[in-house]
């Protein structure tokens, strides 16, 4: 029980760090914030990503420098329910993509703009953790700037959600774009990007290895 409550709580506090990031909007005002928020949560909470005899010395992960030009909107485009692994609606049986940590389903494409350059991604929905919109990505900054298995973006289930703007658009702010808990410690499972989730460009937005 006393895992179970501090799980819960773990998870509240990500839910509400990210809520004051989504009101307070653009910016790397509200970014650093957010980012002393979750480096406090990590130095000593329980259920913390950083093993528990690296707590005491952590001060910070590392993150690319902000750069607003990584803050970009994305439209959903709708996917027919005969496509391979959609799912009509949320929980609705699907064969799905496997991994680790459950099952996630593809539920339509992010469809965003930076510069001229168009970036798709899928979007899941995750049933892991009572579900939620899911969002990994790849790119290839990996496995060199950063974990090798990808990045999340949105992560619904876990409170990590930056929320959409007021026509709708999906709000994907790179710059918050952090490391699966199994990039700090294998104790942990965790589902990565799938092979197609790619931004094809070097993204040095979020966060990176040491």
């Amino acid at each position: 029980m006393r895992d179970a409550l501090s799980l819960s709580q773990f998870r509240r506090r990500v839910a509400d760090n990210y809520a004051r990031a989504r009101a307070a909007g653009a910016g790397a005002e509200a970014w650093t914030a957010w980012r002393a928020d979750r480096d406090a949560l990590f130095a000593s909470h329980p259920q913390s990503p950083v093993p528990a005899g690296a707590r005491a010395a952590f001060r910070a992960m590392g993150f690319f420098p902000y750069d607003l030009s990584w803050r970009l909107t994305a439209v959903v485009e709708p996917i027919s329910t005969d496509a391979p692994g959609a799912s009509p609606a949320p929980g609705a049986p699907s064969s799905g993509v496997s991994s680790r940590d459950g099952e996630f389903r593809f539920v339509g494409t992010a469809v965003a703009m930076r510069g001229g350059d168009e970036i798709r991604l899928p979007l899941h929905w995750l049933d892991a953790y009572g579900g939620g919109l899911f969002l990994p990505f790849r790119d290839t900054t990996n496995g060199d700037e950063t974990y090798g298995g990808g990045r999340y973006l949105l992560d619904q289930a876990k409170g990590a959600d930056l929320g959409t703007t007021d026509n709708g658009r999906l709000v994907l702010d790179f710059n918050y774009a952090y490391h699966p808990s199994c990039a700090h410690d294998p104790r942990w499972t965790c589902p990565l990007a799938p092979r197609d989730s790619v931004v094809p460009m070097p993204v040095r937005a979020g966060e990176m290895v040491p």
